[in-house]
């Protein structure tokens, strides 16, 4: 049976026939991963009969969303849940959220499965004029997630970056949640490529200035605290902070550019993992782990060194948008019935955007089954416009 083509646009204008490979022979998944602590960030499905248009309440297709978790716990892998690749602050408002958190803490429970959830501030409507208002508003949300049974990630927060002058203003807000959580918590440092909003994080206008203040508050409350996902994209920062970690403290990366060297580390430590790109590659980044748990260098490389010009493009300027690539290979992978997102956010990037990660994901082995990714990927240049 011959391998199914598709005509792709390409940057200078003209189109070229692309042959997809066949599918990757990879290992069933038994049992969890052993060697790393490895969480996909998952995204969200919308229900396509509702109004999800941007500023619309957010309406979720909840057997597919609860389904697609489903999907990276078969493989072994931990779900991370309602953050930003869930579109929390780009389409998913705080109720849907809570339901969200709610039923993916239940799922994970029936199978005893991995599921962090974030919780951050975005009920509020606008910057308070009192930190105390922003811990209210975590605390609401942590009331949630712990009520789900799920690992809370403390998420960074817009209107603590729009409050906070400095430092101690950070230490004081983190210091209140951090005393008050019923189990260890996962700390969020999401960098500005992903959020603008959170431009002087911690206190400090350069990341690099920040890592000794967020190195002192883990130190301070590292009982309560279980890791810290760091989303740089900056691999050298990251090593950084890791090494000022205390023992027990792990290091989660979130850095889609850099992410197969951190998680195999320097042999004295290394990164865990809470990553969007692995919702994107799944199935690979699995296998690449536990060829990891195995000792196989060589097995761990070769899954994951096609995996990154795939990350790097869906990652690309502008970062936020990432969400759709993530959402548009989960629909050619048949996870989703139709490609519409939250807040209308398929619209977030260009038919050549996504027909350069068609081909991306294809040479990455991230398209499970070739012919329906093939199919679909022609009804949507079909429906964008592309002659083919």
């Amino acid at each position: 049976m011959s391998s199914p083509t598709v005509t792709l646009p390409r940057p200078d204008g003209t189109l070229a026939v692309h042959t997809l490979r066949d599918p990757i022979a990879l290992p069933p998944a038994t049992g969890p991963i052993r060697s790393r602590t490895a969480y996909a960030a998952a995204h969200v499905v919308a229900d396509p009969l509702a109004d999800n248009t941007p500023g619309a309440p957010a309406r979720l297709d909840w057997d597919a969303t609860l389904a697609f978790r489903h999907h990276l716990w078969d493989l072994g892998l931990g779900v991370a849940d309602a953050m930003d690749t869930a579109q929390r602050g780009m389409g998913l408002d705080w109720p849907a959220t809570a339901e969200l958190i709610r039923r993916s803490g239940a799922e994970a429970a029936s199978r005893g499965a991995m599921s962090a959830c974030g919780v951050g501030t975005d009920q509020l409507h606008s910057v308070p004029a009192r930190s105390a208002e922003i811990v209210a508003a975590y605390t609401e949300q942590l009331a949630v997630a712990e009520e789900a049974g799920v690992t809370p990630v403390l998420m960074a927060s817009r209107h603590l970056a729009a409050l906070a002058r400095s430092p101690e203003d950070y230490a004081e807000v983190y210091g209140e949640l951090l005393r008050q959580v019923r189990r260890p918590v996962i700390l969020h440092w999401l960098g500005t490529a992903f959020d603008p909003a959170l431009a002087g994080y911690w206190g400090k206008d350069d990341p690099a200035d920040a890592v000794p203040v967020v190195a002192e508050l883990i130190a301070t409350h590292a009982p309560a605290v279980e890791g810290i996902k760091v989303s740089l994209l900056d691999a050298e920062l990251e090593t950084r902070l890791r090494a000022l970690l205390p023992e027990g403290v792990r290091l989660y990366t979130g850095d889609d550019f850099n992410y197969p060297s951190l998680i195999r580390g320097d042999g004295s430590r290394h990164s865990h993992a809470l990553l969007g790109a692995f919702a994107a590659i799944a199935p690979v980044a699995a296998a690449a782990l536990r060829a990891l748990d195995d000792g196989d260098d060589a097995r761990y490389d070769a899954l994951f060194a096609p995996t990154l010009p795939l990350a790097r493009h869906l990652f690309a300027p502008p970062t936020y948008y990432y969400k759709t690539g993530v959402a548009f290979l989960a629909w050619l992978n048949g996870h989703q019935p139709g490609f519409t997102m939250v807040a209308g956010l398929q619209a977030a990037r260009s038919p050549l955007h996504l027909a350069e990660a068609f081909r991306l994901a294809d040479a990455a082995g991230a398209l499970t089954d070739p012919d329906l990714a093939a199919r679909r990927m022609r009804w949507f240049l079909d429906v964008a416009g592309v002659a083919r």
